[in-house]
C-alpha cells in the first residue's frame, strides 16, 4: 500500500532515485503514478512512431519484463530510504502501461486503444480490483510495488484485447 509522501532526495542513490521515479516523474505533487504512466505512454508512442510494429512488440515486450525485474530491484532499494511502496516511486505505472499497449498497434485506431489502455489501467491501478489490492497488501517489497502493476496492466490488456475486436 502506498505511502502518500512526496519524499526528499536526501541520501537515497541517484542511480535509483532516476530509475523509481519514472526519470523524475514521481516528484509530480499531484497524482504522481499518473504523470509516471503519461511518460511511459509517452515513450511507447515514440517507439510506435518511429519502430515498425512487429519490431515494437518484441521491443515492448523485452522492456516491459526488463522494467519488471529492474523495477522491483530499484523499488526495493528505494523502499530503504523512503519507506514501503513510496508514491515518488512510478516504475511500476510503466509496466502498467506497456502491458496493455502490446496489443495497441492496429492501423488508424492505435491511438484509441493507447488511450484506453491508459484510461483502463490508471481506473484498475487506482480501485484495484481482482486481486491487485491484495498482491499490492500482501506481497512485500519491489515485487510487491511491481506485480500489482502488472496485475492492473494484464487486466486492462483483457480490456483493449476484446475492444479491439470491434474496431
Amino acid at each position: 500500500m502506498s505511502n502518500n509522501i512526496n519524499h526528499p532526495l536526501g541520501d537515497a542513490p541517484w542511480f535509483h532515485v532516476i530509475l523509481s521515479t519514472g526519470f523524475g516523474a514521481g516528484f509530480v505533487p499531484i497524482a504522481p503514478g499518473t504523470a509516471g504512466a503519461l511518460v511511459a505512454l509517452a515513450l511507447w508512442w515514440a517507439g510506435y512512431k518511429f519502430l515498425p510494429v512487429d519490431v515494437l512488440f518484441w521491443v515492448t515486450l523485452i522492456t516491459t519484463i526488463a522494467v519488471t525485474v529492474v523495477g522491483a530491484w530499484t523499488s526495493n532499494i528505494m523502499e530503504k530510504y523512503w519507506g514501503e511502496d513510496p508514491r515518488t516511486v512510478v516504475i511500476d505505472e510503466f509496466i502498467g502501461i506497456w502491458i496493455p499497449a502490446l496489443v495497441a498497434p492496429c492501423g488508424e485506431n492505435t491511438w484509441l486503444l493507447a488511450i484506453l489502455g491508459f484510461v483502463a489501467f490508471r481506473i484498475i491501478d487506482i480501485f484495484k480490483p481482482l486481486g491487485c489490492r491484495w498482491v499490492d497488501q500482501n506481497v512485500k517489497g519491489g515485487w510487491g510495488v511491481m506485480l500489482d502493476d502488472a496485475l492492473a496492466g494484464f487486466y486492462s490488456l483483457i480490456i483493449c484485447l476484446i475492444v479491439k475486436q470491434f474496431l
